[in-house]
């Protein structure tokens, strides 16, 4: 029971921590998740970890949708369509996933997350969005990148906001506020799927997950309303978030290097 209480602050502490960089910037705030389950909760398995963060991820992803759906942010005909195809690649990537080495996927996690702090580091460039024909071709470069996002969402329990964003831009011509809405819908499909998944094999601790979404639930609501008011800082936080994630993924990088780069 000593030990009970500051595993359940700690899941709760990092949920909140992770909800809070959710609601306050949006993509690339939930990839915190694994590495604060294994190292900050005391996680011992990489495999429990990513089940329970893609689980946390998921109802966080779901419960943010409710307040976009409900400002109109959402393009619904093209959130369901992008979201059903790539649930296929998350099934697909999660079970590969499973099968993968625990210490030799946190290895390849730390580079993803090295990967993920470049892009939010990049300077954002204004975007002039105009509605794409809906053609063969766009139909089927829009399944591509779903089933891509899909898959890497799958196989590293993520969510995929910093992949699904740009890419319902890119093939369906909406403006951005519009693609980080119904870009939700996918990332939490994604991650249910990947929840399921890993849930038939046990992989995936209950308890914690409650107190890790409750944490994120409270943290969520903080981060959007301070977003509101630093709207005008939004790169300074972007480039502070980028900073902690290098720290973090070096970190992992550190931790699991002897299993990923055997001497």
């Amino acid at each position: 029971m000593i030990d009970v209480i500051p595993q359940a602050i700690a899941a709760i502490g990092s949920g909140g921590l992770v909800g809070f960089t959710l609601g306050l910037i949006g993509g690339g705030g939930s990839i915190l998740a694994t590495p604060l389950l294994l190292y900050v909760v005391g996680i011992s398995q990489p495999h429990i970890a990513i089940g329970t963060g893609a689980l946390a991820v998921s109802i966080n992803a779901y419960a943010n949708l409710i307040g976009h759906a409900r400002k109109g942010h959402v393009w619904w005909r093209c959130a369901i369509v992008f979201a059903a195809t790539g649930t296929v690649g998350a099934l697909a990537g999660s079970s590969l996933g499973k099968a993968f080495d625990g210490q030799k996927l946190l290895f390849l996690f730390g580079l993803l997350m090295l990967a993920v702090a470049a892009l939010m580091l990049r300077p954002r460039t204004t975007l002039t969005s105009s509605i794409v024909k809906t053609d063969r071709l766009t139909c089927w470069k829009t399944a591509a990148v779903a089933l891509g996002a899909g898959a890497a969402s799958g196989f590293f329990g993520i969510g995929g906001g910093f992949l699904i964003v740009p890419g319902l831009m890119l093939s369906t011509g909406m403006p951005m506020i519009s693609a980080v809405g119904s870009s939700l819908l996918a990332v939490g499909t994604f991650g249910l799927a990947t929840a399921i998944n890993y849930a038939v094999s046990g992989l995936i601790d209950w308890p914690i997950a409650a107190e890790f979404i409750g944490g994120g639930v409270i943290g969520g609501l903080g981060g959007m309303l301070l977003a509101t008011r630093l709207a005008t800082k939004r790169n300074l936080l972007n480039q502070i978030f980028a900073a902690l994630i290098i720290v973090v993924a070096l970190y992992v990088l550190y931790k699991n290097s002897a299993a990923a780069l055997p001497l």
